[in-house]
């Protein structure tokens, strides 16, 4: 049984929408007043909130702001109840991040069909979002059922083919496009003054790409190039900015589909910057294998150029080569070419630093 907390002041309009809701087979939760709702959301997560604007000691604008910084509660869809149909009502509303409104007096067809379809949106966004392009375009698909949305989000993506080794961006550009990685392998890096190249991250199938920059505005900080034939979804500016701003269910979703890889990026990087070259060599090949492995039934196996390795290592590419000797005599790994057969995963995480 979904659950819909109402805030109203007014009793007899709160006892009637909520006689309505509950016959309609919803458990409702009532609030006289904003401060006594936002506690109410707090505590009980509802599916829904429906709120009245004109309230004393805190009106839904102000409702709708101190759930928006609540993580639990920002998510939720919200329904505001109004007398007044002024514009100015509905434009600061709709910036404040509502989904719909009510104006009163309203019937019992009007509130069920607001509160079905709310519902029925929310819970499409907090599908599972299959990382590959028709996921994606599933996903976009089902931004564009958002009447604010529909007009705003181009028809303008498209599947490209990137080459090994060509360029999807370039270090100092502006950015004016999202990546989404539907099959293949793709690094980005930096190169400081000497031409020296560090990998800041390796990608996979399912991946975003260059997304930090496009929310700073600011020029690209790396590169990135393919490191086999790459299929990459692009993704117009235009529409990343509509996906994430225009809604507040759709960017919920945007962010945390964004977001997936971002804390073990971090994470890497900190390691990076205090652990020795031996457990920084363990680190990247389980790293590599990680992002990379085809079959995780099958031997864990690295194909990686050594000056790759290195780059990811943040050491001469000599060094690296030392090391995975070393490796190799401890019978950690083996070697044929530029295949690294991982032997001993255990021993490599346990590595000491």
């Amino acid at each position: 049984m979904k659950k819909i907390l109402l805030i109203e002041d007014n009793q007899e309009i709160r006892e009637n929408t909520a006689e309505i809701l509950t016959l309609a087979n919803y458990q409702v939760l009532e609030a006289p007043n904003g401060k006594l709702g936002v506690d109410l959301a707090k505590k009980e997560h509802p599916d829904l909130i429906i709120c009245d604007i004109m309230m004393p000691q805190l009106d839904g604008y102000g409702v709708l702001h101190m759930l928006s910084k609540f993580p639990e509660t920002a998510s939720i869809p919200f329904v505001f109840l109004t007398a007044k149909s002024e514009k100015d009502d509905f434009r600061k509303g709709m910036n404040l991040g509502a989904d719909d409104y009510l104006t009163k007096p309203f019937d019992d067809v009007e509130l069920l069909d607001v509160v079905e379809i709310r519902l029925k949106k929310n819970e499409i966004m907090k599908a599972e979002f299959q990382r590959n392009v028709q996921g994606l375009d599933n996903f976009i698909q089902e931004a564009k059922g958002y009447e604010e949305l529909n007009k705003l989000i181009s028809e303008n993506r498209r599947v490209t083919v990137f080459r090994k080794k060509q360029h999807l961006f370039s270090e100092g550009n502006y950015p004016s496009n999202l990546y989404f990685l539907n099959k293949g392998k793709i690094k980005t890096y930096k190169s400081n003054e000497e031409g020296r190249e560090y990998i800041t991250c390796l990608y996979k199938d399912g991946d975003f790409i260059g997304y930090l920059d496009l929310l700073e505005e600011k020029a690209y900080r790396e590169s990135a190039m393919a490191l086999e034939d790459s299929e990459v979804y692009i993704i117009p500016r235009e529409d990343f900015y509509t996906l994430l701003y225009q809604n507040r269910d759709v960017a919920g979703k945007f962010i945390k589909i964004l977001s997936d890889n971002l804390a073990d990026r971090e994470e890497r990087l900190l390691k990076l910057a205090y652990n020795s070259v031996r457990k920084r060599v363990a680190e990247a090949l389980l790293f590599v294998e990680k992002q990379y492995k085809e079959d995780p039934n099958y031997k864990s196996e690295v194909s990686i150029t050594r000056e790759d390795l290195a780059s990811i290592v943040g050491a001469s590419k000599e060094t690296v080569i030392r090391t995975l000797a070393d490796f190799k005599d401890e019978n950690l790994i083996d070697t044929r070419g530029s295949k690294i057969t991982i032997l001993n995963a255990q021993k490599l995480e346990r590595m000491r630093n």
